[in-house]
Parts: C-alpha cells; sequence; structure tokens
C-alpha cells in the first residue's frame, strides 16, 4: 500500500539514477507526479517523459540523464512567502544557485526560481540536486 505517492516516484528515480540506469518506469501516475517531473524536466534534471496508460493508474517512462545528486520530497509541505525562499535553499539546497525546490503556487507547480521571478509564494512540494 502506497502512502505518499510523489514520495514514491522520487525515490525510484533516486534510485535508478545510483545504480546507473538509463530509464525508470514510476507507477501510479498522478497530476501532481507529472507536474513535479515536468518542471524537473525543464531544470534539466530528466530527460524524457512518456505518460503510459495501462487502465490502473497509469505510469510514467523516464529518461534518466545522470545530473541528479539527490532528491525528496519535504514533508509537511511548508508555506513559504514571496521573498523567503534564499531561507528554504539554505535548508534544503547544499548550495547557492544549485539545485531547485519545486513549489506549488496558485499559478502551478514550477521551480523556486520561476517563482521569484513572477512574485508569488506557495507550498514546498521537493527538492533536487
Amino acid at each position: 500500500m502506497q502512502m505518499d505517492t510523489l514520495s514514491d516516484a522520487l525515490i525510484a528515480i533516486l534510485n535508478a539514477e545510483k545504480t546507473g540506469k538509463k530509464t525508470v518506469t514510476v507507477k501510479p501516475a498522478s497530476k501532481i507526479i507529472a507536474n513535479v517531473l515536468r518542471t524537473v524536466q525543464r531544470a534539466g534534471y530528466l530527460g524524457e517523459l512518456e505518460y503510459i496508460e495501462n487502465h490502473r493508474g497509469g505510469m510514467f517512462d523516464i529518461q534518466l540523464l545522470g545530473r541528479i545528486n539527490k532528491c525528496g520530497v519535504i514533508k509537511p509541505r511548508f508555506p513559504v512567502k514571496k521573498d523567503k525562499y534564499e531561507e528554504e535553499e539554505r535548508k534544503y539546497l547544499p548550495a547557492r544557485g544549485f539545485g531547485i525546490l519545486v513549489v506549488t503556487t496558485p499559478e502551478g507547480v514550477m521551480s523556486h526560481e520561476d517563482a521569484k521571478e513572477k512574485g508569488v509564494g506557495g507550498r514546498l512540494l521537493a527538492y533536487m540536486f
């Protein structure tokens, strides 16, 4: 029984990266997982994403680029104000400008850099570097 599908997806990706695999299949699929994966893909950490419908919740086939050192879900999903991203970067990322925080905002799921540019706050979902 899965409790947190986003956490399970990121753990599967991290384990596949550590073992040197080129692809990984993440199941079940959900909208939040899709949005987080697209955000991470735009940041350059993942290759091609493909959604496969199997009538059991679907799954994602993901190509790995070998750029992920660590990733994880931030629980509980802490709220962050639009001018407080620097503090959260210090907590979760190893260096300034290295890695991304994935944030859900009223304008959708995006990286913390995009949220800073747009001037919106939100809730922290995940980190990756």
